[in-house]
């Protein structure tokens, strides 16, 4: 159980409960109209920002905060938040392998997930998961407030780049990376130029250059960086 005091702790979880008990303190914000919100990220200035921005609306209220996604199934099962924003990578695992277990947990609880990367993999993934929301971090603040408000209605809200890239008429098939499109990513992961990717797949670097071009189309992916947590967040590389 999680603790119910003001600044209860399990696993790196932090609840401000003004006193009451969890499954109360729920019920009081729902019959507030208010829409409760839970937050999960292992940053915890990332949740202060996050938080100081969904408090500010009248509508809604961070009722919970998590580090991890140990914490965040303990604290959805425990309020039933209307909405929990994730982080999609978090330290136990990403959140999109997580989703039917947290839905599972919290059944009435949507989901909204935040990321630093352009894959619409993780995104296709995420939606098929039943979540509501995919934004980018960089580009969250406003657009948070309203992916949370649409969750909670029960509607769908999406970075703009990402609804563009789900409906560009691109198949999941036309976006699998060939055996030779992996290796090259693999190597570029790994931090090898063109040159030495060329070598060791005893390639021209010209054709190197052609397949990080379909790797990044297809992907949906511009720099060296995210085409590296791709490759990490899909274990063709170790960390």
């Amino acid at each position: 159980m999680v603790s119910s005091g003001p600044g209860g702790d399990i696993r790196g979880l932090h609840i401000r409960l003004c006193g009451r008990p969890a499954t109360g303190y729920a019920r009081r914000v729902s019959a507030e109209g208010k829409i409760g919100v839970v937050l999960v990220d292992d940053h915890a200035v990332v949740r202060g920002a996050l938080k100081a921005l969904l408090d500010g609306q009248e509508d809604l209220e961070v009722v919970g905060e998590a580090g991890d996604l140990a914490a965040a199934k303990a604290t959805a099962a425990e309020l039933r938040p209307r909405v929990l924003v994730l982080d999609v990578n978090l330290p136990d695992g990403l959140a999109v392998d997580a989703l039917a277990e947290l839905r599972e947990a919290a059944p009435e609880t949507e989901v909204v997930l935040l990321t630093m990367e352009r894959d619409l993999t993780l995104a296709r993934r995420a939606l098929d998961g039943g979540a509501k929301g995919y934004l980018f971090k960089d580009a969250a603040h406003l657009e948070l407030i309203e992916a949370v408000r649409a969750a909670a209605a029960g509607e769908q809200h999406l970075a703009p780049a990402v609804a563009a890239g789900l409906k560009d008429g691109a198949s999941d098939e036309e976006r699998v990376l060939s055996p030779r499109e992996t290796d090259v990513l693999k190597l570029m992961a790994l931090g090898h130029t063109n040159r030495e990717i060329g070598e060791q797949l005893s390639l021209s670097v010209r054709t190197v250059e052609t397949h990080r071009a379909h790797i990044q189309q297809k992907l949906g992916l511009s720099s060296r960086p995210e085409l590296t947590r791709y490759a990490l967040a899909h274990g063709l590389i170790d960390t």
